[in-house]
């Protein structure tokens, strides 16, 4: 499990963007991170009020921070580079995600080649999954 220090420390997001609050498993090759929208972000207010959804754009972006997470143990972060996104491939949205729902997000990176970083993710809900894709990656200086 990583501290709210150690996440803050892998990555360059912060409030209000940051999309993980916690994250329970990390290998060199998978992580497990967890969001919890409590209904008070920014976004809820205008994206269909009413009927109040989580954008499947942050979704993607969820996971792509965690996977972020995951390629900080790698040597990019070593020369103060962080993985940029330069590919996202194969979206498939398959739940809506409502306030007062936590996500679980699971990243895997399958390749790597050189500098890039091929990887996919699946975010769920319940046990449900909410969104699945490809993504790409490829170091960048701060």
């Amino acid at each position: 499990m990583l501290t709210k220090k150690e996440i803050l420390d892998a990555i360059p997001h912060r409030d209000p963007f940051l999309l993980v609050d916690t994250v329970s498993e990390r290998t060199d090759k998978r992580i497990v991170g967890e969001k919890t929208f409590d209904g008070d972000e920014w976004f809820f207010a205008g994206h269909y009020p009413g009927f109040p959804l989580v954008p499947g754009v942050l979704l993607c972006e969820a996971a792509m921070q965690c996977g972020a997470i995951l390629l900080a143990t790698h040597s990019t972060a070593a020369e103060g580079k962080v993985p940029v996104a330069t590919r996202i491939n194969n979206v498939r949205f398959k739940r809506m995600v409502r306030p007062g729902e936590k996500i679980v997000i699971e990243v895997e990176l399958t390749e790597r080649l050189a500098d890039a970083y091929f990887l996919n993710a699946k975010v769920t809900v319940a046990g449900e999954a909410a969104v699945r894709f490809d993504f790409a990656c490829t170091p960048a200086g701060r």
